[in-house]
């Protein structure tokens, strides 16, 4: 999408682009024990408020990957390894602030999370406990992430 704007210094017009903005969402699985016990979910301290999956808005200047590590360890103080890219968002109507494309990794981690950063509260979940009022398009990310993992388990 294009528009122009006035240079305010000699009045020329010049092209703006609006472009989409580049996010990261991380899927968190935690171990203890070496068993899996869910999945982390930070709750929002901004709107638009509700629980998330963990993450955010690329750097300039810094990878997809740099910008997941990053932004867990912001959001719930863990250190993670990421297993893989999982899959791409990109509807216009994902976020009700502006277009974003969201780039979702998997990701694993050991310890507690903690409540850091934008998040007001985080909790651990699997497919049968997520909480209600969840933000942006991540409910369908989620059931989209339990879906594969129930067919990679070959139960479908």
């Amino acid at each position: 999408m294009r528009r122009f704007i006035q240079c305010p210094q000699c009045g020329t017009k010049i092209k703006q682009y609006k472009n989409p903005l580049p996010t990261v969402d991380i899927i968190i699985e935690v171990e203890a024990g070496g068993v899996e016990t869910g999945i982390v979910l930070i709750k929002r301290k901004n709107e638009p408020l509700g629980w998330a999956i963990p993450g955010g808005f690329v750097d300039y200047g810094e990878s997809l990957e740099e910008s997941a590590v990053r932004e867990a360890r912001e959001e719930t103080g863990l250190r993670v390894h990421l297993i893989r890219q999982f899959h791409t968002y990109s509807d216009p109507r994902r976020d009700p602030r502006f277009h974003s494309i969201s780039t979702v990794y998997i990701a694993r981690a050991h310890g507690v999370p903690e409540a850091k950063d934008d998040a007001q509260e985080v909790g651990i979940f699997d497919q049968q406990n997520l909480p209600e009022g969840i933000a942006f398009d991540h409910r369908n990310i989620l059931e989209d992430y339990f879906k594969e993992k129930l067919r990679k388990r070959g139960g479908e």
